[in-house]
């Protein structure tokens, strides 16, 4: 097994993304035949019934979660919540599910969107490096703040 920090994680639903501040966070890989990951969010208290209604659903979601360090590219992965525990103040959030394979294209979806914007040329070439080196969030994947 293999063990990484979380540092954030968004919740897809209707092709839109939804960020949950975390206290604390760990991601498991568990190395096994089934390609099984292990999610364990420590949240605030406000989150509870959010996750206790989407572990009743027994629904399997996306989320996008930024493992190790902030620049890194969100990894996605198909997942279920399996409990939502108080400790203290907080909430234990547990996710379990699979890394999707198919992961988006960074340096293609910016180059479109900076075409989109009517970049030519050395401007183009310009802002394509300096996007490159900063990673900003791309207009497809800006994420709405839990309420």
């Amino acid at each position: 097994m293999k063990t990484f920090k979380m540092l954030s994680l968004s919740v897809v639903e209707d092709d839109q993304l939804t960020a949950y501040p975390l206290e604390d966070g760990i991601i498991i890989n568990q190395e096994n035949s089934h390609r099984s990951w292990v999610l364990e969010m420590l949240m605030d208290m406000k989150y509870q019934e959010v996750f206790n209604n989407m572990k009743e659903t027994g629904k399997i979601y996306d989320v996008k979660v930024v493992i190790s360090y902030p620049e890194n590219e969100p990894a996605t992965f198909e997942v279920a919540v399996y409990g939502v525990k108080v400790i203290g103040d907080h909430i234990s959030v547990l996710l379990k599910g699979t890394l999707k394979r198919a992961r988006r294209k960074y340096a293609e979806s910016l180059l479109a969107e900076l075409l989109e914007d009517g970049l030519a040329g050395d401007d183009l070439l310009d802002r394509f490096e300096h996007d490159m080196r900063k990673r900003p969030v791309l207009r497809k994947d800006e994420v709405k703040p839990s309420q």
